[in-house]
């Protein structure tokens, strides 16, 4: 699966000697329970059954977050080893209360009310000004988040368990947002000294232990002896940094890890061991954005965008890497914001080069960053506009520097994941006069009227109908293109591992039901 952090290769010789020595260690709702609201979050099975002692569980996911900061573009499969949500979905995709106990939401506010029983990892209570701190920190910090957040005006403290978020229109998918990757509630103490970026404090039944872990190599996250919830079946996380697809899949074999994810190209290694079972789901969205398309832009005429989007060809890099699938949009049928009426760029060439000659054939020499796992789709994109005449350099960066830079304007054209799960969040994200993801501070009329009716319908019969209005214009002047939706592969030792299953949470990449694995006794 391409994925978005940055992977820190670790030595495979000393990796396994870490493991030999550190993996065998095993001799408006109010009514529901939150320790058992979903099953990724947390388990009555796994509770039922209990935590077995000295367990851990080895995970792979190929590198480390290069911010463990709220907000951050960090992976969900590092995220949801020590941090929670506010709010979480059960496997019904309903949402349920976690560490907010009820709430209650209209088009001006919502109000949240808040456990009382639980402590971050340092220490520090967990109270409303910490949900303040957190909301605030993602809101305020640039990040494709910030969006997401823009509609809270201001943020009350009523009482050590009771927040008021004051909003300055009505934002029916905020709570959604609150169980997703764009909002994981850490310590208001380390954010504050700023060390949250390199140590990560949450709330979770794991909780980072610097002393077990290796730089580079291995993070370990140890039990919270004070968590609140309902214990996990496994007493410990190990998440090393294999980034090596055959040798991930080799050390899973091995029974030197417990959980990796994978490429189909290691599938039949997998299947030759007898014993590494592995399953897929929608993990991954990404596509083609015009930043630059302001006035005098590279990409201000529709036309030349649309002659951009015509050209490419995403059927092409399906025959490549064979996890991507073509889409004529970013949503699918039941999210908010599809449209079935979207009929999307089908590669045209002809079509292409009759826009872009209609345009006057303006001179689009743009440089596009890229990093390790996506070099290749940028450049055969880049090779297919080459056909009509567009001039597209794709540059390789670190992934840190491709997460801070490829969207901040300093390039005319960028190729990133929307995980944005709403058309309010994806239009607020990228699109938006004022979005994060739309440096040219550039919105049409038309689209701007059209947000700002569905923004005004909140939760009426008629929002669903204008938030595809919204995606339609979003389509209609080529603002992206090209959709593609990737799926994640995840592979476990049955010898070791059971109870693996696909996330309850959507849309979020290298990710298992954590809480509801259970050591093989």
């Amino acid at each position: 699966m391409n994925t978005r952090f940055a992977r820190t290769a670790a030595p495979i010789a000393a990796l396994t000697l870490l493991l030999t020595a550190c993996s065998g260690d095993s001799d408006d709702a109010t009514s529901a329970d939150p320790s058992t609201s979903s099953s990724s979050q947390s388990s009555a099975a796994a509770a039922g059954s209990g935590q077995v002692a000295g367990s851990v569980l080895t995970v792979n996911w190929g590198g480390f977050p290069e911010s463990w900061a709220p907000g951050a573009s960090m992976e969900a499969g590092f995220m949801r080893v020590p941090y929670e949500n506010l709010v979480v979905k059960d496997a019904n995709g309903e949402i349920q209360p976690h560490l907010v106990a009820s709430w209650e939401q209209d088009d001006a506010s919502l109000t949240l009310t808040l456990r009382d029983d639980v402590t971050f990892h340092d220490g520090t209570p967990f109270n409303a000004e910490a949900v303040k701190a957190n909301i605030e920190y993602v809101r305020d910090t640039p990040g494709e988040y910030a969006g997401t957040f823009s509609s809270i005006e201001s943020i009350d403290v009523v009482d050590d368990v009771t927040v008021t978020l004051n909003l300055s229109e009505p934002t029916p998918s905020l709570l959604n947002a609150m169980t997703t990757r764009a909002l994981p509630i850490a310590s208001p103490t380390a954010i504050a000294d700023g060390s949250i970026a390199t140590t990560p404090v949450g709330t979770g039944p794991w909780k980072y232990d610097e002393a077990s872990s290796v730089a580079g190599t291995r993070m370990t996250f140890s039990p919270n002896a004070d968590y609140w919830g309902d214990l996990p079946g496994f007493e410990t996380v190990q998440v090393v940094a294999i980034d090596d697809d055959a040798a991930a899949a080799a050390a899973l074999a091995n029974g030197e890890i417990d959980i990796t994810d994978t490429e189909t190209t290691q599938l039949s290694t997998l299947d030759s061991s007898g014993h590494t079972p592995y399953l897929s789901y929608p993990a991954l969205r990404n596509n083609p954005i015009f930043f630059d398309r302001g006035p005098g832009g590279m990409f201000e005429d529709v036309e030349v965008r649309q002659a951009f989007c015509y050209a490419l060809d995403t059927e092409v890099l399906a025959g490549i890497e064979s996890d991507w699938k073509p889409m004529t949009q970013h949503f699918v049928e039941g999210e908010s914001g599809y449209n079935a009426d979207i009929v999307g760029y089908e590669n045209d060439t002809a079509m292409a080069q009759e826009l872009y000659d209609a345009a006057g054939t303006p001179a689009v020499n743009a440089e596009m960053m890229s990093t390790v796992f996506n070099t290749t789709q940028m450049q055969l994109y880049a090779d297919q506009v080459s056909e009509i005449g567009m001039t597209v350099t794709v540059t390789e960066a670190p992934p840190p520097q491709y997460f801070s830079e490829w969207n901040s304007g300093a390039y005319p054209l960028g190729l990133g994941s929307n995980d944005e799960q709403t058309a309010y969040d994806w239009y607020k994200a990228w699109f938006a006069a004022d979005a994060p993801g739309n440096p040219s501070g550039v919105e049409s009329d038309e689209l701007k009227a059209a947000a700002d009716a569905a923004i005004a319908a909140g939760t009426s019969d008629e929002a669903d109908a204008l938030w595809g209005e919204v995606t339609q214009i979003i389509s209609d002047e080529a603002l992206t293109c090209a959709h593609v939706a990737g799926e994640e592969l995840v592979a476990w030792n049955s010898d070791t591992v059971s109870g693996a299953a696909a996330p309850a949470e959507t849309w979020e990449t290298n990710l298992i039901n954590y809480r509801d694995l259970r050591p093989v006794e």
